[in-house]
């Protein structure tokens, strides 16, 4: 219920911004409020119409009947009475006729039964309140609402007359009910129909949306792309404004396939020039070191001739340890299947861990290890390397007296997990995100002290060798020296399994951790 209440908190939100909303939902938003003001302006300019011409209608008629009750109203030869301006011919039912005289008021009305009823004293005070110019107004009496018009007559009277504004109400109400509701039915109808037409005019660029949509999710890093979909020709005409959006996309991934494929194949051709380069080296690395112990064995030298042997020896095996990681790497790239068995982590990690600590007796090396073997299905020479490098690298990379830490367990989901954890200075923040990068190299300037070779002073300015402070086989050349290769061997090997390996560093700890898929995700070989 949390979740349904916090997602539809997120609705209204969104339904709150304008911003957020669909194209289509603004269009036809739009297209609403533009049809409600033009037939609010439509009502507005029709109630006013036809108000003036009731009005007019109404006067005009209100005209006749006070000339007839004047007429009717007049006093006979020879005589003082007066007689009532309602019992003249023609005058209709609801009409009102008053004389005033002398301040006293003598008002009545025709019902609808054609007799004259008689006004209230408060009716009256109305009646004397009316201007006498002749102008009809407007005003409500108990009766209703009447239309008025009061004047003085030749016999020193006033005549008010008076017709009921019930019609012209009435008339004026049923016209706001039509137009009230033909415009909600205009507006209703509009709205499904602009929605329907609306969305087919749009579908062209929802196409455009979901081929940029599939584009956005191929892995474009890395690796041989097949960037095959396209805009339907459809919806690529140039003759429109989608189809021309449309064209101008397909031109777009035309260009980006072709720059793809140009990489594609160059990395092809880089791969396999290191590879054959690198078999090409086994052979005379391998007869230099060969001749470097038979000279060393045969030969006598003086000691500067035993160093120089010795370094010519040690760089031969440096570059030998080189090329076989750049086969390695090439091998994995071009992803030659694994030789897959049953491979016991806690063993494997036991192992590695024991020669590491005959190499380096000045590290403190520690194990964390289950009580039941952790087995997962891989490629045994690999793993070990992987467990290898990550080993060498926190030993290259710390000084005497590092603690370092390697765990193995099994985490809920079934997957495997290596962990190798030192108290090591830690890698630079800005190392990290690059630290499995091939050949990347940290800064030598962050060297510690414990791995930095200085020069003696008066060297001639020579820039002394050092090693990175920066971890990793992807670290700066420590005092042993490094490729660059180590954690990019181990971030290939560990993906070529299905698996993932990541760094966290902080100054005083330092931790790799390699997950491996469990037995039933393993690889296939």
């Amino acid at each position: 219920m949390a979740n349904l209440s916090g997602a539809t908190r997120i609705q209204r939100r969104s339904w709150l911004k304008p911003g957020t909303w669909h194209l289509r939902t603004r269009l036809v938003l739009v297209a609403m409020a533009l049809l409600v003001a033009i037939c609010a302006a439509i009502g507005l300019f029709s109630y006013a119409s036809m108000d003036a011409f009731l009005t007019r209608q109404l006067d005009e008629q209100l005209t006749g009947a006070a000339d007839r009750a004047r007429d009717f109203g007049r006093p006979p030869p020879g005589s003082t009475g007066k007689p009532d301006p309602l019992e003249g011919r023609g005058q209709r039912v609801g009409t009102l006729a008053a004389r005033i005289q002398a301040g006293q008021v003598s008002a009545g009305f025709l019902a609808s039964d054609a007799t004259r009823r008689t006004l209230s004293a408060a009716d009256d005070q109305v009646l004397l309140g009316l201007r006498r110019d002749g102008v009809p107004v407007d005003r409500t009496l108990s009766t209703g609402a009447y239309r008025l018009v009061a004047a003085q007559t030749p016999y020193g009277d006033v005549m008010v007359t008076g017709l009921p504004l019930a019609d012209k109400q009435s008339t004026l109400t049923s016209l706001v009910v039509t137009v009230t509701i033909v415009s909600l039915g205009g507006i209703v109808l509009i709205g499904l129909a602009g929605t329907v037409l609306i969305r087919r005019t749009m579908k062209p660029l929802e196409q455009l949306s979901e081929v940029a949509t599939q584009v956005s999710r191929l892995p474009l890093d890395a690796g041989e792309v097949a960037l095959a979909v396209r805009v339907p020709p459809s919806n690529a005409h140039p003759g429109t404004e989608v189809g021309s959006v449309g064209h101008a996309l397909n031109q777009m991934l035309d260009n980006v396939s072709n720059a793809l494929e140009a990489r594609q194949e160059s990395e092809m051709k880089v791969r396999q020039f290191v590879a054959d380069a690198s078999h090409e080296l086994r052979t005379p690395l391998t007869a230099i070191r060969g001749y470097t112990e038979l000279m060393r064995m045969t030969e006598k030298f003086t000691p500067d001739g035993q160093r120089s042997l010795a370094r010519v020896q040690s760089q031969s095996e440096r570059m030998t340890t080189l090329v076989e990681d750049l086969l390695l790497l090439a091998r994995l790239d071009e992803g030659q299947p694994l030789k897959l068995s049953d491979v016991d982590l806690t063993q494997l990690v036991i192992e590695t861990v024991s020669d590491e600590k005959v190499m380096a007796p000045d590290r403190i090396w520690h194990l964390e290890l289950p009580e039941e073997p952790v087995v997962v299905r891989g490629d045994a020479s690999q793993l070990h390397q992987v467990l290898a490098n990550l080993l060498s690298n926190a030993r290259k990379h710390t000084g005497p007296g590092t603690t370092v830490v390697t765990g193995v367990m099994r985490s809920a989901d079934g997957s495997a997990v290596v962990t190798v954890t030192d108290d090591g200075a830690g890698i630079p923040p800005e190392f990290v995100d690059r630290v499995f990068a091939r050949f990347a190299r940290a800064d030598a300037a962050r060297a510690t002290p414990a791995q930095a070779v200085l020069s003696p002073s008066g060297s001639g300015g020579q820039t002394p060798p050092a090693a990175a402070s920066g971890r990793g086989a992807a670290g700066a050349a420590s005092a042993e020296g490094t490729s660059g290769l180590g954690l990019s061997i181990v971030q290939s090997i560990v993906q070529a399994h299905g698996g993932t390996v990541e760094v966290t560093s902080r100054p005083g700890r330092t931790e790799f951790a390699v997950r491996l898929p469990a037995q039933g995700d393993a690889p296939s070989s």
